[in-house]
């Protein structure tokens, strides 16, 4: 059951999100909103015992940030009946067949979606749906239905809703369960971060060597031939800084994050003395 409401910005708490606010979305959003008013309400759930705010966030981090930006004390939401895990289902339904997500957001939210999910309602099944769960009745929570569906085969179910191939479903699985997370955050933000044949060629790989080549990414670039080459050692004759930053590269991706810190206060401190010279 959900409920319409007019409700306070101060009076919603807003969760760590899957997905950041990007900040040039939200101002074009706060554009529409002066011209157009808020076409599509936020989705909140009521938690009057938290301390943080008599409602939580579920879906909408974007227009309320729009509202915040244009100085507005009160949003139109709607208060929906969820569990913290059901809420989390619900920001990723809304978030994982935009137009605008990259692959690697798109198979993060994949990959996140399936462990909520499971940790909600048990292990994904492979089968057809009962007769049940293919007719659903008006009553039947938005909660409910993603569960059915889910039930008739996880990488059907998303390619379903995405449009795709069963077969890019799980391309898309496969980017989320194997991209390390280093190699997320250098890839994040790049061209290299929608090219999925790049990406699932990454994720084939040893996480350490993942681990080499998203520091060659962060300090060359998003060149993943040159990344690859410079990890591997297979540089020109001509250039012997090469191997150098190749043994930069391997030395960072076995170092911990003290002795990280400390590298880079002492990169830090010789880039200032060289300014100052």
């Amino acid at each position: 059951m959900a409920e319409f409401r007019r409700i306070k910005v101060a009076d919603i708490a807003v969760p760590d999100r899957l997905r950041a606010v990007e900040e040039e979305h939200a101002i074009a959003i706060a554009q529409s909103i002066v011209e157009h008013g808020l076409i599509n309400p936020i989705s909140v759930r009521s938690t009057p015992a938290s301390k943080a705010g008599a409602y939580t966030l579920v879906a909408g981090a974007h227009r309320l940030r729009a509202i915040v930006l244009n100085d507005e004390a009160e949003i139109d939401a709607v208060v929906v009946e969820a569990d913290k895990a059901e809420a989390q289902l619900m920001e990723i339904t809304e978030n994982l067949f935009r137009n605008d997500l990259s692959v690697i957001d798109r198979a993060v939210f994949v990959a996140t979606y399936r462990e909520v999910w499971q940790q909600k309602h048990g292990t994904i099944r492979s089968g057809p749906r009962n007769q049940a769960q293919r007719e659903p009745n008006s009553s039947t929570s938005v909660v409910d239905l993603i569960a059915a569906e889910a039930e008739a085969g996880f990488a059907q179910h998303v390619a379903d809703r995405l449009g795709i191939s069963k077969a890019s479903a799980k391309r898309l699985d496969q980017i989320a369960r194997h991209l390390h997370p280093d190699m997320r955050a250098a890839t994040r933000g790049t061209p290299l971060a929608d090219n999925q044949s790049a990406l699932l060629k990454l994720a084939k790989m040893e996480p350490a060597k993942q681990r080499k080549v998203a520091v060659a990414i962060r300090a060359e670039g998003p060149n993943l031939p040159k990344a690859l080459t410079l990890v591997e050692g297979q540089r020109p004759k001509t250039d012997p800084q090469m191997a150098i930053f190749s043994s930069l590269v391997d030395a960072w991706s076995r170092a911990n994050s003290d002795t990280r810190a400390r590298f880079l206060a002492e990169v830090t401190a010789a880039v200032g003395q060289e300014q100052a010279a």
